[in-house]
C-alpha cells in the first residue's frame, strides 16, 4: 500500500490536527513563506513520491487560501505524489454557480477548472451551496453532508414544538431533508436583494406562530439580522 500523507493549509490547522489525531498519523511537514509583496512560496519538507497525499484547507477568505492550495497541489505533483486529494470543507465562490444576470462570471466553475488544471486527482468537500457544482468537475468529488452530525444531535434534544425553515428559496431542499426526517412542517423565507448582503424585503411562507424555529442554512456571511 502507498504511504498516506496529510498536510494542512495555513488557515485550517485546527481541523487538520483533529483529522490527523483521529486517523492516527501525524501531519506532514510543509512550510508556506509569504514575501513582502504578498507572493507565497510553498515547500513540502518531506518526500511524497508515490504517496496518497491529502491537503486539508478551506478556501474561505478566499483568494489567498485558494492560491495556497493550488501551490501545494502543484508542489506535490512535481514531487511525483501518487494520488492527490484536496480536502476543502468550505468551498469558496460556491455561491456564484450560475449566470443569473448579464456580464457576471460563473466563479464556482472557474475555481473547479483551476483546481483541475493544478493536477489534483480528487476533491472532498461538504455542504456545497449548490449540489450541481459537483458536475463542474471532471474528476471524482466526494460531497459530504453535515446532516449526518446535526440530525442525531437534534434528535437527542427531544424538541417538541419545532418547525424547520429555509432562509431562501435556494435552500428549500436542504431544509426539507430535516423537516422530512423529523416529520415537521417546513417554512420558506422568500427574500429579495437589490445589493449583495442586504435584504430589501422578506416574505415568510408558512406558519411560525408560537413555534421554535430551526433555521437550516449553509453559509453565514455577515451574521446580521436580515432586515
Amino acid at each position: 500500500m502507498p504511504e498516506v500523507k496529510l498536510f494542512s493549509g495555513t488557515k485550517s490547522r485546527y481541523l487538520a490536527e483533529r483529522i490527523s489525531d483521529y486517523y492516527g498519523y501525524p501531519l506532514g511537514d510543509i512550510s508556506v513563506k509569504t514575501f513582502s509583496d504578498g507572493e507565497m512560496q510553498v515547500v513540502i519538507n518531506e518526500s511524497v513520491r508515490g504517496s496518497y497525499t491529502f491537503f486539508i484547507t478551506s478556501t474561505f477568505g478566499p483568494a489567498d487560501n485558494i492560491m495556497e492550495l493550488l501551490l501545494m497541489i502543484d508542489s506535490a505533483k512535481r514531487a511525483s505524489a501518487g494520488y492527490i486529494t484536496a480536502v476543502i470543507p468550505y468551498f469558496g465562490y460556491a455561491r456564484q454557480d450560475r449566470k443569473d444576470k448579464p456580464r457576471v462570471p460563473i466563479s464556482a466553475k472557474l475555481v473547479a477548472n483551476i483546481l483541475q488544471a493544478s493536477g489534483v486527482n480528487r476533491i472532498m468537500t461538504m455542504d456545497l451551496h449548490a449540489e450541481q457544482i459537483q458536475g463542474f468537475f471532471d474528476i471524482p468529488v466526494d460531497h459530504l453532508k453535515s446532516e449526518a452530525i446535526f440530525m442525531p444531535f437534534l434528535k437527542k434534544q427531544n424538541l417538541s414544538n419545532v418547525t424547520f425553515a429555509s432562509p431562501d428559496v435556494g435552500g428549500v431542499k436542504r431544509a426539507r431533508s430535516f423537516a422530512k426526517y423529523f416529520e415537521r412542517d417546513l417554512v420558506i423565507c422568500d427574500k429579495e436583494r437589490r445589493v449583495a448582503n442586504e435584504v430589501s424585503s422578506i416574505t415568510v411562507i408558512g406558519d411560525v406562530l408560537g413555534k421554535d424555529v430551526i433555521l437550516v442554512d449553509d453559509i453565514v456571511d455577515t451574521g446580521r439580522h436580515p432586515m
